[in-house]
């Protein structure tokens, strides 16, 4: 059966299509032409009148290994609903993005199908005018399809080991800057070789990476690699109103909010924006995203907030050291400096070291400290090991369990309830891949060249179990980045930031220097704020991070009124 809409235009078959399915002819028209007139320059639309229609359309397009980007249908048609159109549409079209059309009656319906079948969007019908209840939902979740499905004729090229740390680095360095890339594995890729030969390279100088215009760097650092691909890493003045050290959730808010509102504002990231929570592979609690979004995605939806307000970002540029010059606050960076007329540190926290045998050996070759969601397809049919209890171990679990044949939940306490958000705990006990070992711990690590295999005790009887494993990924605890600030900013014993009543504490080794008493969130040097995870007593949330990333930039002006 030919789908409507093919006979009103010259189809250019290499574009990806985007499929509208309603019974009523004169519905199916409107959106098609709606839908035509905003994205037909990049997407064939095409339309069906039933459910079966739209199969037999995605089935065809699915042997002709054309790309379905979207599917969006009316939910009340006969036969076959629309959630169960898009419930059997994930076999042809796994990647395509689903926007169910409902009326207001359906919405508790549309709300259990981003639980039951991975809905992405409802939309109440009307939606008239399309350029304002429309087009803003189409365009985020077409954004959110060319992101998973980049044009990968331009990707950079990365020639490297399966078990090299180096590789890992690079690679993740890569995938968290959202620069697309294709990985070639010397021990198991021909075009690997024939790379390293273009080259006039050898495996000596691996990873080899070779950008877009065919030039190639030889295992180099992040920021010879940062500054190779075009991205900023040196700040465009000597002096800003203010400075954020950490990109992470806490510092993109306090970007936004700062630029937005007037201020020269420059963000200094030392891997990658994002923070942990940029690593990801789902955030389900975050305010007004009932279906949950993925780390990466948030940090590119605030990266382009940034942007569009005028905030600088410098990245691979590790900040080594701090300094008070009068009024003046100055960050000491590896290749040089910036002074801002107030700070915000917001570096977050990395996860804390496992103490085991043989653990620091094999870190980076088949031993790891968090993981993007990007990584766990190079699991696939293996067994996957991970430590830890906290929700970023538990999206880790779930993630990896879609590509592994068995995950391994280590967990030190005989329970996840007081550690994991209820969600996430149900999830993990219903899946038939993820096995929970409760009072379990990593003893020792052994391989030769990489991990192979782990000693895991039982906490209760001491007895100690050894078992193959070729990935061991770890997220425990949380360790503050705050070694660079010296002793002029108090910490607790922990290395957390002390800030605002808590500086009252007379045991601080550093009394507070003014009549007037201290902001919320302001530190013991007058002007330098801290806000998010590196902060003292902080929820350690997403949510509360961004809250305190704005509420710093309201104290800087309060601050920068008084000096």
């Amino acid at each position: 059966m030919t789908p409507h809409g093919c006979n009103h235009e010259n189809p250019v078959l290499t574009k990806p299509n985007i499929l509208t399915v309603d019974d009523d002819p004169q519905v199916s028209a409107a959106v098609a032409r709606d839908l035509r007139n905003r994205y037909g320059s990049e997407f064939r639309i095409l339309r069906a009148t039933s459910g079966a229609e739209a199969m037999e359309v995605l089935a065809k397009l699915a042997l002709r290994d054309q790309g379905i980007a979207l599917i969006a249908s009316d939910q009340r048609m006969p036969q076959m609903t629309g959630i169960e159109l898009m419930e059997r549409a994930r076999l042809h079209a796994p990647g395509a993005k689903l926007l169910l059309l409902t009326a207001y009656a359906d919405t508790d319906v549309a709300i259990k199908a981003i639980n039951d079948i991975g809905l992405d969007h409802y939309l109440l019908k009307p939606w008239d005018p399309p350029a304002e209840r429309l087009y803003p939902v189409v365009d985020d979740l077409l954004d959110d399809w060319r992101r998973a499905n980049p044009d990968h004729t331009s990707d950079v090229r990365v020639v490297g080991a399966r078990w090299s740390d180096r590789s890992h680095e690079i690679k993740t360095f890569l995938a968290r800057n959202h620069v697309p890339y294709r990985w070639h594995d010397i021990e198991r890729d021909a075009e690997a070789v024939r790379l390293l030969d273009l080259a006039g390279a050898s495996t000596a100088d691996m990873p080899l990476v070779v950008l877009t215009d065919g030039s190639a760097l030889s295992s180099p650092s992040t920021f010879d690699l940062a500054s190779a691909l075009g991205l900023r890493t040196v700040a465009e003045r000597p002096l800003y109103d203010v400075c954020i050290v950490g990109g992470g959730p806490a510092g993109m808010a306090a970007a936004v909010y700062a630029a937005s509102e007037g201020l020269s504002t420059v963000v200094v990231e030392r891997e990658a924006p994002g923070g942990q929570a940029g690593q990801s592979a789902a955030i389900e609690n975050y305010l007004g995203f009932p279906k949950g979004l993925s780390g990466s995605d948030l940090t590119q939806r605030a990266m382009a907030q940034v942007s569009r307000f005028g905030a600088e970002v410098v990245l691979a540029n590790d900040v080594v050291g701090f300094e008070s010059r009068g009024q003046v606050r100055a960050v000491l960076l590896g290749s040089g400096e910036l002074e801002a007329r107030a700070l915000i540190i917001a570096t977050g926290v990395s996860y804390r070291r496992l103490e085991a045998d043989g653990i620091d050996t094999f870190s980076g070759r088949g031993i790891y400290y968090g993981a993007n969601a990007s990584e766990a397809n190079q699991c696939a049919g293996e067994d996957v090991y991970i430590v830890g209890a906290a929700n970023s171990a538990g999206q880790a679990a779930i993630n990896f369990s879609r590509f592994a044949k068995r995950v391994v939940l280590l967990v030190r306490s005989g329970t996840l309830e007081t550690t994991m958000s209820q969600y996430l705990v149900q999830r993990i006990l219903a899946s038939p891949v993820i096995e929970v070992r409760y009072r379990s711990e990593v003893v020792a690590a052994r391989g030769d060249g990489h991990l192979e295999s782990l000693e895991l005790s039982d906490r209760d009887t001491g007895l100690t179990e050894e078992v193959a494993a070729s990935w061991l990924f770890i997220f425990i605890g949380a360790s503050p980045r705050t070694d660079w600030l010296g002793e002029e900013i108090v910490r607790d014993k922990f290395g957390f930031i002390v800030t605002g009543h808590d500086l009252a504490n007379p045991g601080n080794p550093m009394p507070w220097p003014l009549t007037r008493a201290p902001f919320a969130l302001e530190t013991s040097v007058p002007g330098v704020f801290a806000a998010g995870d590196v902060r003292l007593d902080s929820m350690k949330r997403v949510a509360s991070a961004v809250g305190e990333g704005a509420m710093a930039v309201y104290l800087v002006h309060r601050y920068l009124g008084t000096v």
